[in-house]
């Protein structure tokens, strides 16, 4: 049997209905107001049943968020989960709204530490030259 394209569908859905919501501002909580916020992905359950929404937060002078203001946005994104999902009623039709599960996309921290690790391996380096072709 095929695999279904259906939960990534509806994922694409999800975050798209969700994101315009974010954007409009239609979602009135003040601990939304804690940075830049996004939708980096949907994930769907084959039964599509459950969703898990990857949140992005950065502040608005472009660092991180602190552990407490994460957890001030997501608790923001729980107490609006009722909205949410029947934004998404309205927006997608589906029999059955799945559940929403919010957590924090982590990807984008570790790929700028990754950077800055880099980027102090650079500027540590001995004379700071290219290695030449016989060096590789």
């Amino acid at each position: 049997m095929g695999r279904s394209h259906r939960p990534e569908r509806l994922g694409e859905e999800i975050r798209k209905t969700v994101s315009e919501m974010l954007v409009r501002g239609d979602l009135k909580d003040p601990r939304f107001s804690k940075g830049m916020i996004g939708l980096s992905g949907v994930d769907v359950t084959r039964d599509g049943s459950y969703a898990t929404l990857y949140i992005t937060c950065l502040s608005y002078s472009g660092k991180s968020l602190s552990d407490q203001d994460k957890k001030d946005v997501l608790s923001a994104f729980e107490s609006s989960q009722g909205y949410i999902r029947s934004a998404i009623d309205r927006a997608v039709k589906v029999r059955h709204v799945p559940a929403l599960i919010f957590k924090f996309d982590e990807s984008y921290e570790y790929g700028a530490r990754m950077d800055r690790i880099l980027d102090e391996i650079k500027a540590s380096g001995s004379d700071g030259s290219e290695p030449s072709e016989e060096d590789e």
